[in-house]
């Protein structure tokens, strides 16, 4: 059986588009969303993780992390696979994720970005051993192609409106909105966007944390619950777990965290506590394949949704797409997967295919793409760190 031999990191950056960092000027703080930092957002930090088999095949993984958000940087989560996690993976098969996973766990806590970095990769390298997609090692597909849900930045009502019918002819049908300037202001936004697109498409709402006193989040919910919004996402701090649960036992919306959420455990408490009725995931939350096929199936269980949805390049996007086809009937909702639009590139050789409104199944083994490696070294913020 081929076992794992080599650990590849390469930390990079990829900007923004430009006509992208041009429109975020004009947004919500800069950010295009209600989040408090302080930082210009340029483009997205990430790490690509490659893992090489004794029979020299190699798959991929890749992690986004902005520090508002995830609280680790590419350095860290190099740094804690190169002393630690790698110690994990050198010398086992890809085909034993689950002991990878677990042997990872028990020895490092949390880290769960860089444990999901490793994890993507595995299963990536399994199918680029088998020849099989990705897809296979997790049910199979259920379909070729999943629907997407647009992001829109929170700016002026009309710049809103105007964007979203764009994403409209492109046809989409599903729309996150940003809020959290007001309750006011999110009512005329949503509202005005409601009656743009009318009563078919569906809305959900993203506040990034924008209420930090629960009973104003409430207010806020309730002034949108007439124009039927799927779900509300993050509307308290993040570490504000009571106040999820204060919130989500008030309203009619169904809540889901994010920037609080990391974690599987993150899930079952928010849960338990009642705080969300939707579950959000992506590469980095709860980390990697593994826990998110975990997670999709727990909220099966409870009778949640679940969400697939990030920024990310190429790989990452891959497999968001080889989960959702495996994954359809379990999610109920949209995929939203936008870094294709805000990054200047993808790092994979050919695009993924986002026309008509939905992303298809990519074909070939593993993810079903390949790493453009020129793009590798032209964004590459330091040298590959390998591992054997």
């Amino acid at each position: 059986m081929s076992r794992i031999v080599r650990v590849e990191l390469t930390p990079l950056f990829v900007p923004f588009h430009k006509h992208v960092q041009e429109s975020m000027k004009g947004t919500e703080g800069g950010l295009g969303m209600a989040i408090g930092s302080e930082e210009e957002w340029l483009g997205g930090d990430f790490v690509i993780c490659r893992l090489t088999s004794d029979d020299g095949k190699s798959g991929v993984g890749e992690a986004f992390v902005w520090l508002p958000e995830t609280g680790v940087s590419p350095e860290q989560l190099v740094d804690i696979i190169k002393k630690s996690l790698s110690r994990y993976v050198i010398g086992e098969s890809p085909f034993d994720v689950e002991a990878i996973r677990h042997r990872m766990d028990i020895n490092v806590n949390r880290s769960d970005v860089a444990k999901g970095l490793i994890d993507m990769a595995c299963y990536d390298l399994m199918g680029q051993i088998t020849g099989r997609p990705a897809h296979d090692f997790f049910g199979g597909k259920c379909v070729d192609e999943v629907p997407l849900a647009a992001l829109i930045a929170l700016s002026d009502a009309a710049t809103m409106i105007n964007l979203c019918r764009t994403f409209y002819e492109r046809g989409i049908r599903t729309f996150r909105i940003k809020l959290g300037r007001s309750i006011q202001s999110d009512m005329e936004i949503v509202s005005s966007i409601r009656e743009a697109l009318g009563p078919e498409v569906r809305l959900r709402v993203d506040y990034n944390q924008a209420y930090k006193q629960p009973p104003e989040a409430v207010r806020a919910i309730k002034a949108i619950e007439p124009y039927g919004i799927d779900f509300a996402e993050q509307p308290v701090a993040a570490s504000d777990y009571n106040g999820m649960a204060y919130v989500q036992q008030r309203v009619s919306i169904p809540v889901m965290a994010h920037e609080g959420c990391f974690s599987l455990q993150d899930i079952v408490s928010l849960v338990k506590m009642g705080g969300i009725n939707i579950v959000g995931l992506n590469s980095e939350r709860p980390g990697g394949v593994t826990n998110m096929l975990r997670a999709i199936s727990y909220a099966e269980m409870e009778g949640l949704g679940a969400v697939l949805h990030n920024q990310c390049l190429g790989i990452a996007s891959a497999m968001h797409i080889h989960v959702a086809v495996a994954k359809y009937h379990e999610l109920g909702h949209a995929i939203e997967l936008f870094g294709h639009l805000m990054m200047e590139d993808d790092l994979i050789k050919e695009r993924l295919d986002y026309s008509n409104g939905t992303a298809r199944v990519p074909t070939g083994p593993g993810w079903g793409v390949e790493l453009d490696e020129d793009a590798l070294r032209k964004y590459a913020t330091g040298p590959t760190v390998t591992i054997e």
